[in-house]
């Protein structure tokens, strides 16, 4: 009897993979009505960062944006402490586009931030961990994200400039702060433009990346998973044993109405 149920339950066992792959896909229930903004962030030429990356997603309902960002690569530590780095999204003035090597307009061997403003534009909204977004919490690095590696979630309101920004195609998000044992020698000897005193290296742009309109028109309700499980993972187990159970029901349903029929026809 035994090796008869198993024979039995073998094609349902077998369709259990497909099954658990469509519940789980069917599971993922998203926001609709919003639109995606994205960008794919690269080092800014000269200013040897060339370890750093980061990728920054923006859902935008409205005003509203829930932005989420994955950077690593970036300078580690800063006078004992974490490097702060200043974060924003810029486009007011600008052309939406990050830097080439020819906006080193002094020849010293670094882009600072001032150079890249005619590619990026000035400050429209700080990307800050807490507190004021505008433009005047720029070069607040109480917060800002720090360390060589972060992951940022944020929901903020946006203002008029950004949004028009944004959907112009003119926004660009800059992440801010090179290490100085890579940077060029006049990050570190020169002092910043924007806060003269601490030198150039701590203001100057390590990373840039146009936002551009995503093909996605939705996120995942709860955002993007910023932990160290791969997304969606922690729903697999119940998803399979829950299927696994109906499989089970459904071919001990089976089973039965066939030993019913059986002792019928006996």
């Amino acid at each position: 009897m035994k090796l008869r149920h198993a024979v039995m339950f073998a094609p349902a066992l077998a369709a259990l993979p497909l099954l658990a792959a469509t519940t789980a896909s069917a599971a993922a229930p998203t926001s609709t009505g919003g639109t995606m903004y994205s960008a794919t962030l690269t080092p800014v030429p000269l200013n040897n960062q060339t370890s750093a990356k980061a990728d920054v997603m923006i859902m935008l309902n409205g005003s509203s944006a829930t932005i989420t960002e994955h950077a690593s690569g970036l300078a580690a530590t800063f006078m004992g402490a974490a490097f702060p780095h200043v974060q924003h999204i810029h486009g007011k003035g600008g052309m939406g586009t990050c830097p080439t090597a020819s906006a080193d307009t002094n020849k010293d061997g670094v882009i600072t931030t001032t150079e890249g403003g005619p590619s990026y534009g000035a400050i429209d909204t700080t990307l800050s961990t807490s507190g004021d977004t505008s433009p005047a919490a720029g070069t607040n690095i109480k917060t800002a994200p720090s360390g060589a590696s972060f992951s940022y979630s944020r929901t903020i309101t946006l203002d008029a400039q950004t949004l028009s920004d944004l959907k112009s195609g003119k926004a660009a998000v800059v992440i801010h702060g090179l290490d100085p044992a890579t940077a060029p020698k006049a990050a570190t000897t020169e002092k910043s433009e924007l806060v003269p005193s601490l030198p150039q290296a701590a203001t100057a742009p390590a990373l840039c990346g146009q936002l551009v309109a995503s093909q996605m028109t939705s996120m995942p309700m709860g955002g993007v998973n910023t932990g160290g499980t791969p997304a969606g993972s922690t729903d697999t187990l119940p998803l399979a044993l829950s299927g696994l159970g109906a499989l089970m029901a459904a071919g001990g349903a089976l089973a039965l109405r066939r030993r019913s029929a059986a002792r019928a026809t006996n």
